[in-house]
């Protein structure tokens, strides 16, 4: 498949949401050229002088909303659709990267093992989400996808970790493999941003707040 590629120092995940700003012209280029065909592009890491390498994954990006701001730029929302790995670059006119992409499914057939956990990972991901929308004062909105494998990337992608652990994390092939790391990380991650949510409410209570530690990196 071919597919427009836009490199970006983050990770979308199947499943998630994410907003874009656009303003460079080639992605100007690749966001009208996106809209008038299936609204998807490709989703990877920049790699060496921006440029990415073959062989990484990415994800499939569906445009969901755009809204012209003025100067060419827009402000868009993309859905994560499925994974892909790049297997090489096309010869094309475009000013922007395209490639030839190759799906890039889970592997290991563990999904009935891997939906054993759902309650527990909901559970845990809702006590993450609540904690959070104390401490943004926002108001949670998810909705948990009903399968293993899909959940583990939505809650990957609330986490705040560093941008190796999330591209490991997309790259693994196991829904189960996933379940289980967030099933080792999450409860302490649920219960420091339960502890900070807690000492915000106080603060605002009191005015005095308190030293808290940061979410946990992995």
């Amino acid at each position: 498949m071919r597919l427009p590629l836009f490199p970006l120092d983050v990770v979308l995940f199947p499943g998630a949401l994410f907003p874009l700003h656009i303003f460079e012209p080639r992605y100007q280029q690749l966001l009208a050229d996106c809209m008038a065909t299936d609204r998807r592009f490709g989703i990877v890491p920049t790699g060496e002088q921006g440029k990415p390498a073959t062989g990484v994954i990415g994800t499939v990006a569906e445009i969901r909303a755009a809204q012209p701001i003025g100067d060419g730029r827009s402000n868009i929302i993309v859905s994560g659709e499925r994974r892909f790995m790049l297997r090489r670059y096309e010869d094309d006119p475009a000013p922007y990267f395209v490639g030839s992409v190759d799906p890039f499914e889970d592997e290991v057939e563990d999904l009935d093992e891997a939906n054993q956990h759902t309650v527990t990972l909901r559970q845990l991901a809702d006590r993450c989400a609540g904690a959070l929308g104390t401490l943004t004062a926002s108001t949670p909105s998810q909705s948990w996808a009903a399968d293993a494998a899909t959940l583990s990337f939505q809650i990957a992608a609330m986490l705040d970790t560093d941008l190796a652990f999330k591209q490991r994390f997309l790259g693994i092939r196991s829904a189960m493999q996933r379940v289980a790391v967030l099933l080792s990380l999450l409860p302490k991650v649920a219960d420091d941003l339960e502890a900070r949510a807690r000492v915000r409410e106080r603060a605002k209570g009191n005015g005095v707040g308190g030293a808290h530690a940061d979410v946990v990196k992995s």
